[in-house]
């Protein structure tokens, strides 16, 4: 049973690169002359995001996964609750912490 849980987990853990196998990260960024620390922060987050969200993914389909074995099993139960309020607080910390560059660039004027 290890064995086919081990390899349904590496298979889900692969799909987040599969989704990301056509994105076109755009030009390295020593190659631009007026590169500025804007730039740099956008592709800094551009490159993280779809990380973030394929974590995220994992996440829930985890918490979900243990709400499936479960099995009514009150402690059990309440680590899969555990597991999603956390997975919510995370994918809530992470929006705010993505949001703030574009909160500052707009209170700043840029």
């Amino acid at each position: 049973m290890n064995k086919k849980l081990a390899i349904a987990t590496l298979t889900l853990m692969a799909l987040p690169l599969a989704s990301m196998a056509d994105i076109d990260p755009g030009p390295t960024p020593g190659s631009s002359p007026n590169l500025d620390i804007v730039t740099l922060i956008n592709q800094v987050l551009n490159l993280i995001w779809p990380i973030f969200i394929g974590f995220a993914v994992i996440m829930f389909l985890v918490a979900g996964f243990q709400f499936l074995t479960a099995q009514g099993d009150p402690t059990k139960v309440a680590g899969a609750r555990q597991s999603l309020i956390w997975g919510a607080v995370g994918v809530a910390v992470g929006v705010i912490a993505f949001s703030i560059p574009f909160v500052i660039r707009n209170a700043i004027g840029l």
